[in-house]
């Protein structure tokens, strides 16, 4: 899932018995060979953080790195055979008698609001498409193109595309100067010409040049790329 984000370097520590925790040392070695088993089961690298486990278990930590190379901590597991126990919590086991569960915590992500703190300032705000909360932005050249403008952004909609239309009375080069202040990855800008030939003009973020496409194969492109998570925004052949 951090790949997905655009996240490759991350690391994976097992964090153990602290030196103020509850449990005997018996379950905690139960506890922490468990999550090593598991570690290995999956030939997962990994790294000993002695002594920085919670109070009630071992833990698997992940470590991300952004475009900063600053280090933070995401996801977790936690085994915890001690929170069940205090709370009562029991079950029928198939002998049928009453056994105390063991309690997982799992946080893939950590605080959501943090994650996204961290997300934004690795990609310098310039989410790739499928992320962005806006994907892509219609700039008609003149209050004659709106119409069109609209029916594009119907359309764009209608696939599930997050989109906007700039119906203002700014030149187009204000319109696009917008855009690119708040890093829209796509804009599409139309005029008369457009209008003729049922096309749009599209510009990619960070991209100097323009291609001028058939709307349905602008959105066969954008579907492919959200689909497929790509963090890349250039429109290529393979994208059709």
């Amino acid at each position: 899932i951090y790949k997905a984000f655009g996240f490759e370097d991350y690391r994976i520590e097992l964090s153990t018995k602290p030196e103020k925790h509850i449990g005997s040392d018996e379950i905690w070695d139960v506890a922490t060979n468990a999550l090593k088993n598991a570690l290995g089961r999956k030939a997962i690298e990994y790294k000993i953080n002695e002594g920085d486990g919670a109070f009630y278990g071992p833990k698997i930590d992940f470590h991300i790195r952004d475009c900063l190379k600053r280090s933070w901590q995401l996801g977790t597991i936690q085994l915890d055979f001690w929170m069940p126990e205090r709370f009562g919590l029991v079950y029928t086991d198939k002998d049928n008698t009453e056994k105390t569960p063991v309690m997982i915590h799992r946080a893939v992500l950590g605080s959501f609001e943090r994650f996204i703190g961290i997300l934004i300032e690795h990609y310098g705000g310039n989410l790739p498409l499928w992320l962005s909360p806006e994907q892509v932005r219609i700039l008609p050249i003149s209050e004659k193109s709106n119409d069109y403008a609209k029916i594009i952004e119907d359309k764009l909609k209608d696939a599930q595309l997050r989109c906007s239309c700039n119906l203002s009375n700014e030149k187009i080069n204000a319109k696009i100067a917008k855009a690119h202040s708040e890093k829209l990855p796509c804009m599409l800008v139309v005029g008369p010409k457009e209008t003729r030939s049922n096309t749009v003009n599209v510009r990619i973020r960070g991209d100097k040049e323009t291609r001028t496409m058939e709307i349905d194969e602008f959105l066969t492109m954008a579907k492919r790329k959200i689909a497929d998570k790509k963090i890349d925004l250039a429109f290529e052949i393979d994208d059709l």
